[in-house]
């Protein structure tokens, strides 16, 4: 994606001023990103504009209602509030109205308001980030909890349906379509003695014991904005698979990609650790953020949720690995079955400390 289709598709948006350019941004793996300035009667204003990955959202229209209806939810229940502005992301129509605009090839484009004054980390540097990032989550998660109107869309069918990536696998496995069964028989072996905890949440979920609720569904550290100045997580962005869910699968994912120091793909496994001080950050702002709004169960189950959504991503890359990575962008050899070794040793840390945990959550 060149830089002057970018600049073509921010004229079709109700943007005022001059433009003066607009650059890629960001390091996300999904959408093309692109940071937009312009000169309002001489003050330099930024915006976010991006174009969606259809390959991966296939009905964006339903995606972007989504997005609007949330985003006018929270803007409704910030009103009045101090820096309600910068509290959720802001839409930029169209010029004809609609929350996004399609060009000629068919790419669905959309401009957001850039948040100032923030930024958003990718890797944790601090418990304090932990705390805050994961205070910002569940105070999203509850400013949800009273939408009204129908149920939200799917943007990703079986997104957190761990048994359903299991079905996938097994299929990988199965057809080992690129012979690389052979090169992972631990990993496959850990999926065979695992797999029972697929269905807990979805089965507590159906028996009525786990509430469905709209959730973010992708609560990566890199997903919420932290103030400059004070620290304090000041905007959830990326909203791309709010959706109905768990909060359960929001706070697990939160301590996949922070309770470890090692990145996501470290061949080094003895770098994968498991941050007692972290994962009692994350209980206790996720907690905090939540205002009571989860139930007893939820929050007994919260050292679970680390072990099933780190157990599922994992999965999930073991599975594109066999079968030629053909879902997540890799930059070297075996680069999925890396990425799914660091989320299995995490998965046996979380599972070797799981009462100690429950213990921590309990005492907060």
């Amino acid at each position: 994606m060149t830089n002057s289709k970018a600049f073509a598709a921010a004229g079709h948006f109700a943007l005022y001023g001059d433009f003066l350019d607009v650059v890629p941004y960001g390091n996300g793996h999904i959408n093309d990103t692109y940071l937009l300035r312009c000169s309002q009667a001489g003050t330099v204003v930024r915006y976010i504009l991006q174009r969606l990955n259809t390959a991966i959202f296939r009905e964006p229209e339903k995606l972007m209602a989504n997005v609007s209806r949330v985003l006018a939810h929270c803007s409704a229940r910030l009103a009045g509030q101090a820096d309600a502005s910068r509290r959720a992301l802001t839409l930029v129509p169209a010029q004809d109205g609609r929350p996004f605009w399609r060009d000629a090839d068919g790419a669905c484009w959309r401009c957001y308001l850039f948040i100032e004054g923030a930024t958003s980390y990718d890797i944790l540097e601090t418990p304090a980030q932990a705390y805050a990032a994961a205070k910002a989550f569940g105070a999203f998660l509850a400013l949800l909890a009273d939408i009204g109107g129908e149920r939200l869309e799917e943007t990703i069918p079986h997104f957190h349906d761990t048994p359903s990536r299991l079905v996938a696998f097994d299929a990988a496995l199965a057809a080992d379509s690129r012979n690389r069964a052979a090169l992972a028989k631990d990993e496959i072996a850990f999926v065979a003695a695992t797999r029972h905890i697929a269905p807990r949440l979805l089965d507590l979920q159906a028996s009525g014991a786990i509430p469905e609720r709209i959730t973010h569904n992708d609560t990566k550290l890199n997903n919420v904005m932290l103030d400059n100045i004070s620290g304090v997580g000041i905007c959830v962005i990326d909203l791309d698979t709010v959706m109905p869910g768990q909060s359960l699968f929001d706070f697990g994912d939160l301590v996949r990609t922070s309770v470890s120091p090692a990145a996501e793909d470290e061949r080094d496994l003895s770098k994968v650790q498991l941050r007692h001080d972290v994962f009692a950050a994350l209980a206790k702002g996720y907690l905090k953020g939540c205002d009571g709004c989860l139930t007893k169960t939820e929050v007994e189950l919260l050292p679970f949720a680390g072990q099933l959504i780190t157990f599922e991503i994992g999965l999930r890359f073991l599975t594109d690995y066999l079968q030629g990575d053909v879902y997540f962008k890799t930059h070297r050899e075996g680069h999925n079955l890396d990425r799914c070794r660091t989320q299995f040793q995490l998965v046996k840390l979380l599972q070797e400390h799981e009462t100690a945990l429950q213990t921590m959550v309990a005492t907060l």
